[in-house]
């Protein structure tokens, strides 16, 4: 598995288009290289902020082959693969292996509402699929409609390529089980939520 250090600061990179609605493939550039030189610790395609929920998979393979091209190692690439089926999930996560990406960060189905033990199997498929990848599940519960409640991260935390989890939920009391829960173990606890 990718031995990559979770930690700093990890934006969201917007995904910019041209009037037609095509990836401008330079500002996308651009912007990768503002963001590096800015200090950031790594980058985020497909973030709430890059939209990857309205591309197709042609607009997201160009989006993260540009990425991960224009950082050329410099800092690591996140790349969002979750998708709403575990089956696209699984698509989009051996897409990004392939193309170099360093972490996966994958957020909860969307639309349907999912048990725990549903939202458990699927994080499991997704990371037997891709045994070599580090995982990054990420919560946020407003755009999705599904939470990962702490003991649900506690029992994914005993994956060993489920490296680590973003709270995106706002909630403090969720980010500090997800904290304790996990305490033991070489897992990363992140803050989506800019206040926290």
């Amino acid at each position: 598995m990718k031995n990559v250090e979770i930690k700093g600061i990890i934006p969201p990179i917007i995904t910019p288009m041209n009037d037609d609605e095509s990836i401008n493939v330079a500002e996308l550039r651009n912007q990768v290289n503002r963001l590096i030189d800015g200090g950031v610790h790594a980058l985020f395609p497909f973030g709430t902020n890059g939209e990857g929920y309205i591309l197709n998979d042609q607009e997201k393979e160009l989006v993260l082959k540009t990425v991960i091209d224009e950082t050329n190692g410099r800092v690591p690439v996140y790349a969002g693969t979750g998708c709403i089926s575990t089956k696209d999930t699984i698509r989009m996560s051996k897409m990004a292996e392939s193309l170099g990406a360093d972490v996966l960060s994958i957020i909860t189905p969307s639309f349907a509402a999912a048990s725990q033990n549903e939202l458990y199997e699927h994080f499991k498929a997704v990371a037997e699929a891709v045994p070599n990848m580090p995982i990054v599940l990420y919560n946020i519960p407003a755009r999705t409609g599904n939470a990962i409640a702490p003991d649900t991260v506690g029992r994914l935390a005993e994956i060993d390529n489920i490296v680590g989890a973003k709270d995106s939920s706002g909630n403090w009391d969720n980010l500090k089980a997800y904290i304790e829960l996990t305490r033991d173990k070489d897992f990363a606890v992140i803050s989506g939520n800019d206040s926290l």
